[in-house]
């Protein structure tokens, strides 16, 4: 059933309600007014009936029958249209007019008017004692309650006919005017029928309607469907992150599993090997084993970081982060030299984990890379602000990295002539930075060495909107790319 045609059922049944709910408070007030007016009568008859009444009472006393005869007459005259019975004490009644049978029981004197039933009548009775020095009786007064019947029942009628005309009227007008107000539902609900967000793109455009509950409706609708395509291209990304994921592992793993491979089949066809052989061969499977074991690692940081959400961020203590990383990178390397330089309470809007891979990748590359000729390591962690950016800078004493190597130490498995990594560290570094609208520089470290410098703003910003490290060209800022594969 439709929201108009309800709403005119519901009103074309409340309104005849609420008329007779009305007609019965009204019907009450119109019989309480008109006893009260009845009363009143009541009264004001008795006040003026009550000197005929007593004289007539008197003349009664008096055994005066020619008296007596004309004071009855005369209370008569004076009662006009209520009817009048006095009753002395002696038990002589005196009666005219319309009043209940002489059979009725009357109540007791009362201080009002009673009701008294005779009949199948309903009848008003007024009584007023009537005392003198030689007499003593009651009078009564009378009235029907004929008219104010028939004036209830014309009102009870009216009410009647009121609420059985009210009735369809009140429907139709409220099916009308709900009709009108729903009319831009329904164009809403034609444009929104023809949408399949699957198969077009799309969307409802923002026609205000002027109508508060349509257009927040729509609004509803147009989020609804933004947030569909935003999980839609979240999910064709992860898709998208997922293959390159297998495509990537599968292209760098084949060395390792086959020098792996060929070492257990050393092992396998020569079961009495030298032990140097042996042993040779048993540190080959040990690094490979590493490497392959890295690489996943590496692998799977990076399609962490493709697929981190907005959500994921909030305020970070970068300095906090540091430290937390130069202390694990002193339990992992107690030979190597490695000092922190970090203000407290510099903090930037970044993911944590992401901002922690990050340090630790830096200071893992500078431990790798970066020792002197003499074999040792002495790594120099710098972390400030400077100019609205939060700076994270890490210095060590190594050879350094050429002007022309700069931009291609970033790419995804690039590694260096001896290196055992997996040659994804540093595009980890370049990934975060970019995931937080920062840039990463290298540079040359006074005294000699390399200098991996990330500036990330202090406020952070919206994600960038394609994030692919695994396959694609990724821009760090303006000015820096890091294309794949050395491409």
């Amino acid at each position: 059933m439709r929201l108009s045609t309800r709403i005119g059922l519901a009103v074309g049944c409340a309104v005849p309600l609420l008329v007779l709910a009305c007609g019965w408070l009204l019907l009450q007030l119109v019989a309480r007014d008109l006893r009260g007016a009845g009363d009143d009568h009541l009264r004001a008859r008795a006040t003026a009936v009550a000197p005929d009444a007593r004289a007539l009472l008197r003349a009664s006393a008096g055994a005066r029958p020619k008296a007596t005869d004309t004071r009855e007459r005369r209370l008569f005259s004076a009662a006009l249209d209520v009817g009048v019975r006095v009753v002395g004490a002696d038990g002589t009644v005196f009666s005219g007019g319309p009043q209940p049978g002489a059979s009725v029981t009357l109540p007791k004197a009362a201080a009002g008017p009673v009701t008294v039933r005779s009949g199948g009548r309903n009848w008003r009775a007024l009584a007023r004692p009537l005392d003198g020095a030689r007499f003593s009786g009651t009078l009564w007064v009378f009235a029907p309650d004929t008219a104010d019947r028939t004036q209830l029942l014309v009102v009870r009628r009216r009410v009647v006919r009121t609420a059985l005309l009210a009735a369809p009227l009140s429907g139709l007008l409220a099916w009308g005017l709900a009709r009108g107000a729903t009319r831009p539902l329904g164009r809403l609900t034609r444009r929104a029928a023809g949408l399949d967000p699957r198969t077009s793109t799309a969307r409802l455009p923002h026609e205000p309607t002027g109508v508060t509950e349509v257009d927040e409706l729509a609004a509803t609708l147009r989020t609804v469907l933004a947030r569909y395509d935003e999980q839609a291209a979240r999910t064709a990304e992860a898709l998208q992150t997922a293959r390159s994921f297998s495509a990537a592992a599968a292209h760098e793993l084949r060395t390792p599993l086959m020098s792996i491979g060929t070492n257990v089949d050393i092992l396998t066809a020569h079961p009495h090997l030298a032990e140097p052989d042996r042993a040779e061969v048993l540190d080959d499977l040990r690094r490979e084993h590493a490497r392959l074991l890295g690489l996943l690692v590496m692998l799977r940081e990076l399609g962490r970081g493709d697929l981190v959400e907005a959500d994921a961020f909030r305020t970070a203590d970068l300095g906090e982060i540091a430290g937390a990383a130069v202390a694990d990178a002193r339990r992992r390397a107690p030979d190597a030299r490695i000092t922190l330089e970090a203000p407290a309470g510099l903090t930037v809007h970044g993911w944590d984990a992401g901002l922690r891979l990050l340090c630790d990748n830096l200071i893992g590359n500078a431990l790798a890379h970066g020792r002197d000729a003499r074999g040792a390591a002495t790594v120099e962690v710098t972390v400030c602000g400077a100019d609205g950016q939060a700076v994270v800078r890490v210095d060590d004493h190594g050879p350094g990295v050429p002007p022309a190597e700069r931009e291609r130490v970033f790419e995804r498995f690039r590694r260096g002539p001896d290196s055992a990594g997996s040659g994804l560290g540093l595009t980890l570094v370049a990934q975060q930075a970019a995931m937080h609208r920062g840039a990463v520089t290298v540079l040359d470290a006074p005294g000699g060495g390399a200098r991996f410098e990330v500036r990330l703003p202090s406020d952070g910003g919206a994600l960038p909107g394609r994030r692919d490290w695994l396959t694609g060209t990724v821009r760090t800022n303006r000015s820096q790319s890091f294309p794949k594969d050395g491409s």
